[in-house]
């Protein structure tokens, strides 16, 4: 007969909380995936030609044009009331982004749309991180892309693999 030494209680900060049930934590995850994606998730579908949504970027003016994925549409954050209905389709999932996470403009913007009757995911990272995945924008004066930056990306044509 074997007998099993017991674990040791949880110390420290990250287990302070102990972790949720499975069933709880699925459900929080799936929830999350149903309100988020990522860059390099959006830029794949993007190059499919068919992404099945709506690309927003909802910075300023002179954000849109320094730098802007090619094929997203400009919706300021504080014209989508006025504007979202001529330029978006309400049967059209929108994925909404801004800068990047330091920053809330998606979020707001996305919460602006979610009223408005719009399907709508955040895109995590927002340009900064697009831009530092090594993935191209058009600015005023064309195209640019920088390499992808190790710190956030692969190198090279490597996926993450996550």
């Amino acid at each position: 007969m074997t007998t099993q030494t017991p674990r040791p209680p949880a110390t420290g900060p990250v287990l302070a909380v102990p972790p949720a049930a499975p069933a709880d934590a699925a459900a929080y995850f799936a929830a999350h995936l149903a309100f988020h994606t990522d860059v390099a998730d959006v830029h794949a579908a993007l190059t499919t030609g068919a992404p099945g949504f709506a690309l927003v970027d909802s910075r300023s003016a002179a954000a849109w044009d320094q730098g802007h994925v090619p094929g997203a549409v400009h919706l300021p954050t504080a014209r989508i009331p006025q504007d979202a209905a001529g330029l978006l389709d309400p049967a059209v999932p929108v994925v909404v982004h801004c800068w990047g996470p330091g920053c809330d403009g998606a979020t707001r913007a996305a919460l602006a749309l979610a009223r408005l009757g719009y399907r709508v995911k955040e895109m995590l990272g927002g340009i900064e991180y697009w831009i530092r995945e090594g993935y191209a924008v058009t600015t005023r004066q064309g195209p640019r892309r920088l390499p992808a930056d190790p710190l956030t990306a692969p190198v090279g044509d490597g996926e993450c693999g996550c």
